[in-house]
């Protein structure tokens, strides 16, 4: 068993890819490793000619991911955007693992990137020894990518700072990336493109310029359109995370996963399931990433200090600290909900006083 904690999409799902690539029979755009057809069949899964199985890797509307794929087949940069925990950066990975059989030409958006961390740095002792050299040059991922046709991945787009944003323009719209220091330039070969991922929704955004947005073709992801659909993405990943990380507990009860998602659902739109209550919401975001978040927190509990059976005292605590960010506004919401939704239902009892407890 591998001792590393997460594998990249292109190592964790190789069988996948390569039975992929025995049936793919379709024309491959240059440098892919599958044809369009195929990257989509890998992210919404399904069975193959030859009877193998394919895991999906992103439940939802099959449109947006052709559309998303279709972008990338043409000279358009891909940009993924959405509310937190819609699957931005894990549909970006797998996009990148199918198309280039490589997800690690990644640049993770903060407040503190650099105009360097895009474009290039230098090597310092070699730069003052030798001075401007192709020896010194230290090229960033988006620049790898650009010489071997390859998907370059830019995470939280608008975290960036909006002068260092711009630094894209050129390379998406001449791909190429201009080296002054050396007289010279990196033209991108073919297969090579950028996803970038970008939420509106946290502290520090920064909008993109009208020059940047033009250059990329936007594909919304919308949050779980029903509560099955939430429910089933959910148990896959929390299941799968389960397996991965070893947790010494029993898979979850769906009931208890169905929990979750309908309390995150209904603080999310601010009304009950059966839409006779109205209900006010909390400012988190209460996304599907976060529900699973709780429910591996509780099976964590449940295997160390537990029974291994995961129960409500084991969920209270990952769902009082998703919902309450703002220990004033949050917390009152959390307590407002607890006292009429959850206490009025007769099989949530147990997770009512085990909320009330931890409050």
């Amino acid at each position: 068993m591998s001792q590393v904690l997460r594998q990249h999409a292109e190592h964790q799902f190789a069988e996948e890819l390569a039975n992929l690539q025995k049936v793919d029979k379709r024309q491959r755009p240059a440098n892919w490793k599958l044809s369009p057809w195929a990257v989509v069949a890998y992210l919404m899964g399904g069975k193959l000619d030859n009877g193998f199985e394919v895991t999906p890797k992103y439940i939802g509307n099959q449109r947006l991911m052709e559309i998303a794929v279709s972008t990338l087949v043409t000279d358009r940069a891909l940009l993924l955007y959405g509310v937190p925990g819609t699957a931005k950066s894990w549909v970006s990975e797998h996009l990148a693992a199918a198309v280039s059989g490589d997800s690690t030409m990644l640049i993770q958006g903060t407040a503190g990137t650099s105009e360097e961390q895009l474009r290039y740095g230098w090597n310092y002792a070699e730069l003052l020894a030798h001075g401007p050299s192709e020896k010194a040059l230290v090229p960033s991922p988006l620049v790898n990518a650009m010489r071997l046709g390859k998907i370059a991945r830019v995470e939280e787009l608008t975290r960036i700072p909006a002068d260092v944003q711009d630094a894209l323009i050129t390379v998406l719209s001449e791909k190429t990336m201009p080296i002054p220091e050396l007289g010279s330039e990196v033209q991108a070969t073919r297969g090579f493109s950028v996803i970038a991922t970008a939420n509106n929704r946290d502290k520090g955004v920064n909008e993109l310029s009208s020059a940047l947005k033009r250059r990329f073709n936007t594909v919304v992801l919308p949050v779980p359109s029903s509560e099955e659909e939430e429910v089933r993405i959910v148990t896959k990943r929390v299941t799968e995370l389960g397996r991965a990380l070893a947790l010494p507990a029993e898979p979850p009860a769906l009931k208890e996963i169905r929990r979750v998602v309908q309390i995150f659902r209904e603080l999310r739109t601010g009304v009950t399931a059966d839409g006779k209550t109205r209900i006010k919401s909390p400012t988190s975001t209460l996304s599907t990433a976060e529900a699973i978040s709780v429910i591996n927190s509780g099976m964590a509990l449940a295997g160390h200090f537990g029974d291994g059976v995961l129960n409500a005292a084991d969920i209270a605590s990952g769902l009082i600290g998703a919902v309450v960010k703002d220990p004033v506004q949050d917390q009152l919401v959390w307590k407002e909900y607890l006292e009429t939704v959850v206490k009025e239902r007769p099989d949530w009892k147990a997770l009512y006083r085990a909320c009330r407890e931890q409050l």
